[in-house]
């Protein structure tokens, strides 16, 4: 078996499916019971997908991919990843292994500080009330921290009252209270919801106006996560470019995507194929950090890339990620998905802040892979031969026949399903 303490895995992809599994399972000294997990054999079940949803009439599985060869702050990583597009799993980790060369990757975050928003109305005097407010800014924290219960317990709770008006909406004028909220190892959407529902009363009280909504905001801009990475020029040269002509070509889609936002929506999109791949391996809300992600991309009032990507002074290409990531470890589908428990063991992180960063590496990473394809060879070539085998399977093929179709495919430059079938009923016969 090989090393475990290293992702760096040559040759990962072309080894058979039980062999990838075992070697992930020595690395992340699973039980015989989470290995079934894993190949699907005992992951979550109808019964249990009833008690996490209304109306349940079974699953819907997804592949669970491991990218290799991540180095992040110094310590080697494998990266679950549930994800049914093909290419994003094959093209993140060779982009991790060309950052590797450049000492992998770099991280940082925030405390794990959310936002939870209390919307009033009918307020005779906003300025007075917003006064108010924030002078009773302590007796506020200590009724928040009142519901905090176990998040309280560990470190965790209210930390801080900020007011703002909105002096012209569709509805008039309103007071917003926000409370940053420390929800320390949990994504903390419960304990946010619970504690500005019961701040409410006093809140109306304070200011003399009426509470409407009492809610979270995904926008959690206090909770970002940071990656950064240098990737040696040489180490992009392609068959046909040195080095410094690909640098050159990122750096200019990089501009690309900052200044135009038709083009850095599907640039974030990239970044978002590896980060939403990862938080829901790891049973995380995808769609709230979707939603921080591109609402942040906004924040300066146009539409923008979350990555930027430059020549250093030695040439090199540096990449730089920040995003708002509010994830966890504990409570939510974390605690009830078995596939989940199993990946989040597979990575080995032991904070919610770790596995945001952790994120923040692959959305870079995955952004590196998809700017150097697009800007040298075309995003197609390596998307096409996944896509490709995606069809001989569809068309009917099995076993060593997907490769044989998927080659003459390639070789024909033909990838189409009509094909694929054709393909499939004359080959089986040879």
């Amino acid at each position: 078996m090989q090393n475990k303490n290293t992702s760096r895995l040559p040759g990962f992809y072309k080894r058979p499916l039980a062999e990838r599994a075992a070697l992930t399972a020595e690395w992340a000294q699973l039980s015989p019971e989470q290995q079934t997990v894993l190949l699907g054999i005992n992951s979550l079940s109808a019964a249990q997908a009833d008690l996490m949803i209304e109306n349940a009439v079974g699953v819907y599985p997804l592949p669970l991919g491991i990218a290799t060869n991540f180095l992040i702050n110094g310590r080697d990583y494998l990266i679950p990843m549930v994800i049914e597009e093909p290419s994003v799993v094959a093209a993140v980790s060779n982009a991790a292994r060309l950052a590797r060369a450049g000492g992998g990757f770099t991280t940082r975050s925030d405390e794990p500080i959310m936002i939870g928003q209390i919307q009033v109305l009918d307020v005779p005097d906003m300025e007075a009330a917003a006064n108010a407010v924030l002078a009773n800014k302590a007796a506020l924290l200590e009724q928040a921290n009142a519901t905090g219960g176990s998040i309280v317990r560990h470190g965790g709770g209210a930390r801080d009252i900020q007011v703002r008006v909105l002096a012209e909406t569709p509805a008039g004028p309103m007071l917003v209270v926000h409370l940053l909220y420390d929800t320390r190892d949990a994504m903390g959407a419960n304990a946010i919801n619970t504690a500005v529902e019961h701040l409410a009363p006093a809140v109306e009280e304070i200011t003399g106006g009426r509470v409407n909504l009492r809610i979270l905001s995904n926008l959690s801009d206090q909770r970002k996560a940071r990656a950064e990475c240098v990737i040696p020029a040489a180490e992009l040269a392609t068959d046909t470019l040195d080095g410094a002509a690909v640098v050159r070509a990122i750096v200019e889609a990089s501009a690309f995507a900052e200044a135009d936002p038709y083009r850095a929506t599907t640039h974030n999109k990239g970044i978002m194929n590896g980060i939403d791949a990862v938080v829901i391996a790891t049973g995380n809300d995808w769609r709230a950090v979707e939603a921080g992600a591109h609402a942040y991309a906004a924040r300066n009032g146009s539409y923008t890339s979350l990555t930027r990507w430059r020549q250093n002074s030695d040439g090199n290409l540096h990449g730089e990620i920040e995003l708002p990531l509010a994830v966890g470890i504990v409570g939510g589908a974390t605690r009830v998905h078995p596939a989940a428990q199993v990946a989040l063991q597979i990575l080995g992180v032991t904070s919610a802040r770790e596995l945001a960063e952790v994120m923040a590496a692959v959305g870079l990473a995955q952004n590196l892979a998809a700017i150097r394809a697009l800007a040298t060879d075309g995003i197609q070539r390596g998307h096409m031969r996944m896509h490709a085998r995606q069809l001989a399977v569809a068309a009917g093929a099995s076993g060593a026949l997907v490769g044989r179709v998927v080659e003459q495919m390639i070789r024909e430059n033909n990838i189409r399903l009509e094909r694929a079938r054709a393909l499939v009923e004359t080959l089986q016969e040879t």
